[in-house]
């Protein structure tokens, strides 16, 4: 029997080292040898400024961070270490860096982040915790996680955001959080201080800074499953109400990293919730009325998922080619044309979902549930009413609405 040949494998020419505060007598063995061996050290120049003692080759990288990735890319072949901040893969530059480079080119060797230095100061379980990156993302962001008694650590660009953030809280009614600044942990500038949200007048924070907030107050927290109030989307009317949405929601079933199509959006509020089902959910919004569109934007932003897509078209023709979605919601749009159009294009497994409000639209799902199959479900809701000195049932619209899976 012939002897397997041994594995070859390439030596990584890329390290990337998490550096912290207290510089060089942070790293582990492991990465002062990859210094000492490197033809070339780039990083930030307040990473660069922790290590002054090393000689070679610096590069400083370029703002905006996107522009340093041709530059290091052109490095490759070279011994070469590129410097982060604490664990360079938890809201660092690792990730943006690695997917142009194949698994035996680089090697990594973090230090503790922020957030487990934040949560070793303080005593807090991490695990328990939202922990948030926000030097380039809005504040917004923090919505979701806006409920009286938890807690969540924020990183932050600098001390304007952490007075932004102040009172962008206390404007939501969370004004009686308390917010610990932490300032340049694990380094001798290290500080920590605390402060109501409505208190704070810090007016000497220093970079790189964290917050770690101890949510309090009266403010409106949204909840957890589907059917969020309808006051906190801003409408013309045009809006799948509070009652309909939870269904809807419960039909179209979104899994974590799943997309949808939100077709006829209105408000937006379908593809908003999906969003909030699970962090890494993605949604595109399809809307004939650019101002309903618009609307459904600000609506995604106020609610903290910015990553609502919207476009404004009508359908089938402003439907993208790809990537295909996991599921598709019709609000409205809804025509033989789009339906012939969408079972033609997707592929099969994708969950459908339509409501019906009108006699037409309610007699077209019910022949395509003739044809093809699912779930057909007649929706009829009541309201207490006025009604002379006493009070009564006032009907609303009925609603149709057709599941089925491709």
């Amino acid at each position: 029997m012939a002897e397997l040949a041994p594995a070859f494998r390439l030596t990584p020419w890329l390290t990337i080292i998490g550096i912290g505060e207290d510089g060089p007598d942070g790293l582990s063995t492991a990465a002062r040898s990859a210094l000492d061996g490197a033809e070339l050290i780039i990083g930030s120049a307040r990473h660069l400024g922790l290590l002054p003692a090393i000689s070679g080759r610096k590069i400083e990288w370029p703002v905006p961070f996107a522009d340093g990735i041709a530059v290091l890319l052109a490095q490759r072949g070279n011994r070469v270490v590129m410097l982060a901040s604490g664990d360079p893969f938890w809201f660092g530059a690792g990730s943006s860096v690695v997917r142009h480079l194949a698994p035996e080119e680089w090697v990594a060797h973090p230090a503790p982040s922020t957030f487990s230095l934040a949560a070793a100061r303080l005593g807090w379980a991490l695990q328990d915790i939202a922990c948030l990156g926000l030097h380039a993302a809005p504040l917004e962001r923090l919505r979701p996680h806006l409920v009286a008694g938890t807690r969540m650590i924020v990183l932050l660009r600098d001390g304007a955001a952490v007075l932004a953030l102040a009172w962008w809280l206390v404007e939501r009614g969370f004004g009686a959080s308390r917010l610990h600044v932490l300032e340049a942990l694990g380094g001798p500038r290290e500080r920590v201080r605390a402060a109501r949200a409505d208190a704070l007048d810090f007016t000497d924070i220093a970079h790189p800074v964290a917050v770690a907030v101890e949510c309090a107050g009266e403010g409106q927290a949204l909840p957890c499953l589907a059917g969020v109030p309808d006051d906190l989307f801003a409408s013309d009317g045009q809006i799948t109400k509070r009652p309909i949405r939870a269904l809807t929601l419960s039909a179209l079933a979104p899994r974590p990293g799943e997309s949808l199509w939100d077709i006829g959006a209105g408000s937006g509020s379908i593809g908003i919730e999906w969003l909030l089902a699970h962090p890494a959910n993605r949604a595109l919004a399809i809307e004939a009325d650019p101002a309903r569109a618009e609307r459904a934007r600000a609506n995604a932003l106020a609610l903290g998922v910015d990553r609502l897509d919207v476009v404004v078209g009508t359908v089938p023709d402003a439907l993208p080619q790809d990537p295909v979605p996991d599921a598709v919601f019709i609000g409205g749009g809804l025509s033989q044309l789009l339906l012939q159009d969408l079972w033609a294009r997707l592929p099969a497994g994708t969950r459908l979902v339509a409501n019906a409000v009108t006699l037409e639209s309610e007699a077209l799902l019910a022949h395509w549930h003739a044809a093809k199959g699912g779930t057909l479900l007649r929706i009829e809701l009541a309201d207490a009413a006025a009604l002379g000195g006493r009070r009564g049932w006032k009907a609303r619209y009925p609603v149709v609405q057709w599941s089925v899976v491709l």
